[in-house]
């Protein structure tokens, strides 16, 4: 069964890439979606950071104030390795169940810490969406409430432009219109088809 690794830095527009795949008729499982999942109100995950950081990291609503999380974990490096080394057993369990049910004739799997972790061991290839890292900046600040320093650490925390590049089977750059760039997204899709096919064959190794 193949599965087609989706990744990018912060701010690189790897939802907008997975949202094309979908209307295509992909099944995607989305890291970040997953790790909402595991952190939702009643959680036992959610029960312990609310014992680790205090009350103050939840919203009025009982869920997790993920921009606050967000700046903490990128200010002290420990408080990251803390929070991964809760949540990454648990997203690893979901997105392996997810993964092995799949209908569709292939699957995505989106994450940005693809390359940064054991994830890329299960995908078949890797389709990374490539913008500069001013552009990641740029969108990253218009898109959400973090300030331009914890923007900047997670984007020095995930693998480099150019290493993300060299380990890409396929690229897309999202430099382009949004109509150019689904447009690339939709050839891709065709070799993906053509490339599950030929492993579904009769004669296939």
């Amino acid at each position: 069964m193949l599965v087609v690794g989706l990744t990018g830095g912060i701010g690189s527009g790897k939802s907008t890439v997975a949202g094309f795949f979908e209307d295509f008729g992909v099944e995607v499982v989305d890291a970040d979606m997953l790790a909402r999942e595991v952190v939702a109100a009643g959680t036992a995950a959610l029960t312990r950071i609310t014992e680790h950081f205090g009350q103050d990291i939840l919203n009025t609503d009982g869920e997790l104030a993920r921009n606050k999380l967000r700046d903490i974990i990128f200010a002290e490096p420990a408080q990251k390795d803390w929070l991964e080394n809760l949540l990454f057993p648990l997203i690893a369990d979901l997105m392996n169940t997810k993964i092995a049910n799949f209908t569709s004739e292939y699957c995505m799997l989106v994450s940005p810490l693809l390359l940064e972790t054991d994830q890329h061991k299960l995908v078949d290839r890797v389709l990374v969406v490539d913008v500069s890292e001013q552009t990641q900046l740029e969108r990253t600040l218009r898109r959400d409430q973090s300030s331009e320093s914890t923007i900047k650490s997670i984007i020095a925390s995930q693998v480099s432009r150019r290493e993300r590049l060299q380990k890409a089977d396929d690229i897309l750059d999202n430099e382009q219109e949004i109509s150019a760039l689904k447009i690339q997204a939709a050839l891709l899709h065709k070799q993906y088809l053509a490339l599950a096919r030929e492993n579904h064959a009769p004669n296939a190794n």
